[in-house]
């Protein structure tokens, strides 16, 4: 058999080429000549620099920047072993995970550190570009990542803006003339998860604010200020932000991008699966193995199992999901492509338990997969020879 190994990590527990290792373990139980091709994915959010980095024999960067309380922190990139593509998480320079729930205020926290960590990979002559921007803090519309890379955000006394999503309110115009000009070289590609626009009932504010530590009044505040934002980048860029799908991804980071750098805007995980070359792997394959933290009804919204599954589909191979749990409607995931999923877990354990003993739990999981499916071959073996017979 020849079986592609693609799982994404499990969140807190395991990496994605850790997991591939642990699917592969299992398959090898029971098949020891087995042809397994380790292929780790991601959609776009916590653990996409590791998959793309591991993956692709790249290398880990650090640089110290700016972090969303405008506090000094280290934080890391990567880069591809094409030695041409940069890999960037907005998470690492700008993300929730760094403050506190009562430090948490999305009026006043930045995205100046994510700009800082692309001039960093400027400066070793990287141009190419995918940006993975879940799990923000920020609600600025990339404001701090402009002004990092040289962009005059302007109040009307000709100022220039303060840290933070309420400041927007001031801004009344935008000068490009002191940007870096290594951005008009470079290819920005956003590995977005969200349809969100930027502003209104199902924006960047409304919908993601409250995470972020937003009260109503705050969302009310940030949205005009988004708001403000947009007519301005329609005025001074020609650019119209507010309605694009994904433009409120990140607290509005999705439009900044497109505003400020050019870049574009696609599903995180048709990113991943490109870059990693899955169509191609898929090619002659019997089986794939995918997996994820939890397989609950979100993961059809193209979350990366889905990604992998759809394309596998296409293809007519068989799909499995091994997962650390399987969540609420998990079932709604046989609709996509995915035809048999299962827990990891074979016992009562906490979550640090679990953890812990991930890497053992899936190459046991993915062991008794193979062991069901072998028993389904030689059922069927049995039958045909009875039929011949």
């Amino acid at each position: 058999m020849r079986i592609i190994l693609a799982p994404q990590a499990f969140k807190g527990s395991i990496s994605g080429l850790d997991a591939a290792k642990a699917f592969r373990d299992g398959v090898l139980r029971v098949l020891p000549e087995a042809d397994t091709s380790l292929v780790p994915v991601a959609d776009g959010g916590d653990g996409t620099l590791e998959t793309l980095v591991d993956g692709s024999g790249g290398e880990i960067h650090e640089c110290t920047v700016l972090g969303p309380l405008g506090e000094n922190l280290v934080a890391q990139w990567g880069s591809m072993g094409d030695g041409k593509t940069a890999i960037i998480e907005m998470a690492r320079t700008s993300g929730l995970a760094l403050i506190p729930d009562e430090k948490r205020n999305p009026l006043t926290t930045t995205t100046y550190g994510l700009g800082q960590a692309l001039k960093s990979a400027l400066d070793k002559g990287y141009r190419k570009f995918i940006l993975g921007i879940g799990g923000s803090a920020t609600n600025d519309g990339g404001a701090g990542m402009a002004q990092a890379l040289g962009i005059k955000l302007l109040d009307h006394n000709g100022e220039s803006l303060r840290f933070g999503g309420a400041a927007l309110r001031e801004l009344a115009a935008i000068d490009m003339s002191s940007i870096d000009t290594r951005i008009y070289d470079t290819e920005i590609l956003v590995a977005c998860d969200v349809n969100n626009p930027l502003t209104g009932p199902e924006g960047a504010s409304a919908i993601y604010g409250p995470q972020k530590g937003a009260t109503k009044d705050m969302i009310r505040e940030l949205d005009a200020s988004l708001k403000k934002l947009s007519d301005i980048v329609e005025t001074d860029l020609g650019k119209q932000i507010d309605k694009i799908p994904g433009s409120g991804a990140a607290g509005g980071l999705g439009g900044g991008i497109m505003a400020f750098l050019n870049g574009t805007l696609k599903p995180g995980v048709d990113i991943v699966l490109d870059t990693v070359g899955l169509r191609a792997k898929l090619k002659n394959a019997d089986l794939v193995i995918t997996g994820e933290g939890c397989l609950d009804y979100q993961t059809i919204y193209n979350k990366a199992p889905i990604g992998v599954s759809h394309m596998a589909k296409e293809m007519n191979i068989p799909t499995i999901a091994v997962c650390g749990m399987l969540g609420n409607d998990f079932s709604a995931v046989h609709a996509h492509g995915i035809n048999a999923a299962c827990s990891i877990t074979n016992a009562p354990l906490t979550l640090e338990e679990s953890s812990v003993l991930s890497y053992k739990l899936a190459a046991d999981a993915v062991e008794q997969n193979m062991r069901l499916i072998l028993l389904g071959a030689q059922i069927e073996a049995t039958r045909s020879q009875g039929q011949n017979n």
